[in-house]
C-alpha cells in the first residue's frame, strides 16, 4: 500500500513544476523522501522548534491535540520563487499545514499544493 501511495503522489506531481517537497514533523518525513526521490527534487524538513539550527519559525497554531509553538524550517532551504509541495500523513484541523504554508511564504516561496493521505473531517467546525 505504501508504494501505491507514493506512486499516486508522484503521478500527480510529476509534471506540474515543483522545486522541492516539504515534509512535516514527523510522519511527513516518512512519506516525503520517497516522493521527492521519485520526482528528483530536494526534500525539506519542517520541524518542531529547537530541532534544527539556523531556522525561521511560524507563529503558534492549534491542532486537534491543543496549541503548538510553531514549525521551523532552515533559512536557506526555500528560495524566493520556489514552488513547494507540502506533504503530511493527515489533515485534521489544518493548523499544522497552515503553519507550513506560512513558512513557505515567509521564505518567498509558493505552495503548489498540500498533499495528505487522510482527512479527519470530524475536527472540521461546520
Amino acid at each position: 500500500i505504501f508504494q501505491k501511495i507514493v506512486d499516486i503522489f508522484v503521478s500527480r506531481y510529476d509534471d506540474i513544476g515543483i522545486d522541492s517537497v516539504a515534509g512535516l514533523d514527523a510522519r511527513g518525513f516518512i512519506l516525503g523522501p520517497p516522493i521527492a526521490l521519485a520526482l528528483k527534487k530536494p526534500f525539506i524538513m519542517m520541524r518542531k522548534e529547537g530541532k534544527m539550527p539556523n531556522t525561521i519559525k511560524s507563529s503558534s497554531y492549534d491542532t486537534e491535540y491543543g496549541k503548538r509553538s510553531g514549525l521551523t524550517v532552515q533559512k536557506d532551504r526555500i528560495n524566493k520563487g520556489d514552488r513547494v509541495l507540502i506533504i503530511d500523513d493527515l489533515v485534521a484541523t489544518g493548523g499544522t499545514l497552515s503553519s507550513a504554508i506560512q513558512l513557505v511564504h515567509a521564505c518567498g516561496g509558493t505552495v503548489v499544493e498540500c498533499a495528505c493521505v487522510v482527512e479527519l473531517k470530524m475536527f472540521i467546525d461546520p
